[in-house]
């Protein structure tokens, strides 16, 4: 393989581009950018079960499962109530989903897993001003906790 072939720069440039973005990025657009990053994957992964890319498509998956299981483990429980309660036991059930369509190389499950995941970021998204107006936290964990401000 080339370092210095096409696709060495494409990756160079995003790498930069990724790097970039997470150094100027708020606790809000970093959880949008882990579940863009999660999305992507699946979508990637769907065409790798198609064309039977059996290993590149475990480690698109398994890439996916430790996303959400750092979203997953951002929430802050202890101030969440149930909403941070739902989100877990949602974001659970998505690990479950992927780690299930990775073993049978089912499209439809990975699918079903980014149309959740999918729903998710779009009310992450929705609540975006509502997030950047709140008073800053301590840590950025906490933020993903509630989806809503403290």
């Amino acid at each position: 393989m080339n370092p210095y072939g096409p696709n060495a720069k494409l990756a160079a440039y995003q790498s930069v581009s990724v790097h970039g973005g997470l150094a100027n990025a708020d606790p809000h657009a970093m959880v949008l950018m882990l579940m863009d990053a999660a999305l992507e994957r699946m979508s990637i992964a769907r065409g790798c079960i198609e064309r039977k890319e059996i290993a590149r498509q475990a480690s698109l998956l398994h890439s996916c499962v430790q996303i959400i299981g750092e979203l997953r483990g951002s929430l802050n429980m202890s101030e969440g109530g149930p909403l941070a309660q739902n989100l877990s036991n949602l974001y659970e059930y998505i690990i479950n989903r992927l780690i299930l369509a990775n073993s049978q190389s089912d499209s439809a499950g990975v699918l079903e897993a980014a149309s959740l995941l999918d729903e998710i970021r779009g009310a992450w998204f929705a609540i975006g001003a509502e997030v950047r107006n709140a008073p800053r936290v301590s840590a950025p964990a906490v933020v993903n906790a509630a989806v809503s401000p403290p």
